[in-house]
């Protein structure tokens, strides 16, 4: 029988740490969707912590999709996940200043914190041309801070001009 190295049990651990890690993150959260005809609901700035709402905006080859389309004053951080075959970005322009992330490679995902106040914002990728292409959406910030959360409400662009 041999004895594992200590070191070889150190990078075991850590590993099915981040594996545990990754799990949960990947089953947490999600609260479910609405679809057409139910009550939309609003995020919760006021209880959402240091980084604010957390929205994902899933960005592919001139789409953009957020994971939610109602929003109040406060802090957000959006996840952009790049999910397309081009490299894309996302940015945010509106009364609370002009926020982009950085550049993503397929595959990648970054976070931008930003303060929304109330106001439009566009939303889109600043790649050249992609914007011009139909990646492209917009958000209204509108109402005071809600005080609870229950879900979320899917909205979606295409860049088909529908």
């Amino acid at each position: 029988m041999t004895i594992p190295h200590p070191a070889n049990r150190l990078f075991l651990g850590v590993a099915a740490g981040g594996f545990a890690a990754l799990m949960l993150a990947a089953c947490g959260g999600g609260g479910g969707t609405s679809s057409g005809g139910g009550a939309t609901t609003t995020p919760s700035p006021a209880n959402a912590g240091a980084s604010g709402t957390h929205v994902t905006a899933v960005l592919t080859d001139f789409h953009i999709q957020l994971s939610t389309q109602k929003y109040t004053p406060g802090r957000y951080t959006f996840t952009a996940e790049n999910k397309g075959q081009s490299v894309h970005a996302l940015e945010l322009d509106g009364p609370g200043g002009n926020n982009r992330s950085s550049t993503l490679k397929p595959g990648q995902s970054t976070t931008l914190t930003v303060t929304l106040k109330s106001g439009s914002y566009q939303v889109f990728c600043p790649i050249d041309g992609h914007k011009d292409l139909g990646m492209k959406t917009s958000i209204t910030v509108g109402g005071a801070p809600a005080s609870t959360s229950t879900g979320t409400h899917n909205s979606s662009t295409s860049g088909h001009g529908y």
